[in-house]
């Protein structure tokens, strides 16, 4: 079966200087101090790195979660997209943020990040608030999240594009079910419209066939060589657009509480990864029904705790009113 496409980008990610693993916290029953377990995304995606944690422990997992919204792959979006991959790069401006000392440690390198672990309660009338939408939880917080950023911008007027990654399990099948199945689509958020318009944008998106564009892209790319994919990554044109950050949903875990193992019970979150030219990570997923956020900045936008400190906080409580 075909080499992996997405693993010798991000191996070319790290020989850049980038942190290329994911990092997926734990935060144990009653407490408040967060475990953290990095893998290589080079090996894993979100959703496969999260089921190999869970099958190491015991945890029978046949098949991992599938996306029903998907049709079938094919290169015709990718040949739709080439204009749009071979433009010009619009990138949106941050004002000036503070930097600080940096303290890097081997278990969390990139330390300028902030959580939040909603109640069960909590979850369950945030899906209700998206749901009387009509739209995704997804759509209804990365809504949210930016009002919060576009305060840092010096723009706010300007649409915020954001990667948003897509699982590809169910019509892409490969050797190994726990390595990299996703793609993405680049959504732009325009402060005018609504989180109803912005749910539809990205079914479009979906519908356009977008990730099969961008997963086809990194597949005609398999024998490019590792120095041309470090330039590529350099010059920001690694991926088909600029996106100012990803935000990535894992999905729902465990709703009825069946997993018991003590290295597993408690509340898990995934940080998303950041890179010199995506400075911006937003992670969600749900665990044994409570519903995690993680912000995580870039050292290179900024280098302060309390900056994404308020940033969550004010994404919490905006999401929540």
């Amino acid at each position: 079966m075909a080499r992996d496409p997405i693993r010798p980008w991000y191996e070319a990610i790290r020989q850049t200087g980038d942190y290329d693993m994911i990092r997926f916290g734990r935060v144990k029953p009653g407490g408040s101090e967060v475990e953290w377990v990095s893998i290589p995304h080079s090996d894993f995606d979100g959703i496969g790195g999260f089921g190999h944690l869970l099958r190491k422990k015991g945890v029978e997992m046949n098949n991992l979660p599938t996306n029903p919204h998907l049709q079938k792959p094919s290169w015709l979006p990718f040949f739709r997209s080439l204009p749009k991959v071979l433009g010009p790069r619009h990138r949106l401006k941050w004002r000036t943020l503070p930097k600080v000392e940096f303290l890097g440690n081997e278990s969390l390198p990139d330390p300028v990040l902030s959580w939040h672990i909603f109640t069960a309660e909590e979850t369950f009338c945030l899906r209700e608030m998206a749901r009387r939408k009509g739209v995704t939880l997804n759509s209804f917080l990365m809504k949210h999240l930016d009002g919060v950023l576009r305060q840092d911008q010096v723009d706010e007027g300007a649409a915020v594009p954001w990667m948003v990654p897509v699982n590809l399990r169910g019509p892409l099948k490969r050797e190994i079910d726990t390595e990299n199945h996703s793609s993405y689509v680049s959504v732009k958020v325009d402060p005018d419209e609504t989180v109803e318009d912005l749910h539809r944008e990205i079914f479009n998106r979906l519908e356009r066939g977008e990730h099969w564009a961008n997963w086809k892209a990194y597949s005609a790319t398999r024998f490019v060589p590792p120095g041309m994919k470090r330039a590529l990554i350099r010059r920001d044109r690694a991926m088909a657009e600029w996106n100012l950050g990803l935000f990535t949903n894992l999905g729902v875990w465990d709703p009825e509480g069946e997993i018991t193992h003590e290295d597993l019970v408690g509340s898990w979150m995934v940080a998303a990864t950041v890179l010199r030219c995506q400075m911006v990570g937003a992670g969600l997923m749900t665990f044994q029904g409570r519903l995690s956020l993680t912000i995580q900045a870039h050292p290179d936008l900024t280098t302060s705790q309390e900056v994404v400190h308020r940033w969550m906080d004010c994404w919490r409580e905006a999401s929540l009113a």
